[in-house]
């Protein structure tokens, strides 16, 4: 028994390495979301440019929709090559769709939320006032100082409000980030890509 688990355990594969630095770790999601894409493109045999428009971004109308605190409604398919490549790497790309625009967009809601200032508004005329290179006047508006005050509080509270998606966004990326180490390692994955799907279709 004991000689069985020791063969077990000595030729199982440890997991592929992950790069420590955030730069590095969006790079291995980028070069593994590309890998499936491309083979994604290649199955589908998309020959002439609008094909290929079609086959990588999917086809109208975009079945996933979101609108942000910032007014901005943001928009993706759920047909396409990108899409797929979603799904394999997050698992869920309606929720991650949703986590990612919420997250890349904390700092225009922030700040939106400045606008809502008085003094920030007034501050922001008083620049508006000034000429393009009339240093004195723009500095004399308070605009960047008020804007360094301020600005960390309403981010503050704009991650607050946003603490589920910032916590799903961080689960999302992470698992993506495993299974793109493991496809550009050539390990076997839950989903091997790609096997075409329809549209609204999920792989496992």
């Amino acid at each position: 028994m004991l000689t069985v688990l020791c063969l077990w355990g000595c030729t199982a594969q440890s997991p592929p390495a992950l790069p420590r630095s955030e730069q590095a770790r969006s790079d291995l999601i980028k070069a593994a979301q590309q890998m499936y894409v491309d083979r994604c493109m290649t199955a589908r045999g998309a020959l002439d440019p609008q094909e290929q428009q079609a086959a990588m971004f999917g086809t109208a109308p975009a079945e996933l929709s979101l609108t942000l605190a910032t007014g901005y409604t943001v928009r993706t398919h759920t047909d396409g090559c990108l899409a797929e490549a979603h799904r394999f790497l997050y698992g869920d790309q309606a929720r991650w769709f949703r986590a990612e625009a919420t997250v890349n967009n904390l700092r225009p809601e922030a700040e939106a939320r400045l606008g809502e200032d008085p003094a920030y508004r007034a501050a922001l005329a008083r620049r508006a006032a000034c000429q393009e290179h009339d240093t004195p006047c723009i500095r004399a508006s308070g605009l960047e100082e008020l804007r360094t005050r301020l600005e960390p509080a309403r981010l503050a509270e704009v991650r607050a409000a946003h603490r589920q998606e910032i916590t799903a966004y961080d689960q999302l990326r992470d698992r993506a980030l495993h299974r793109a180490a493991a496809l550009l390692a050539g390990r076997p994955t839950p989903s091997t890509p790609p096997t075409p799907h329809t549209k609204g279709q999920v792989p496992s």
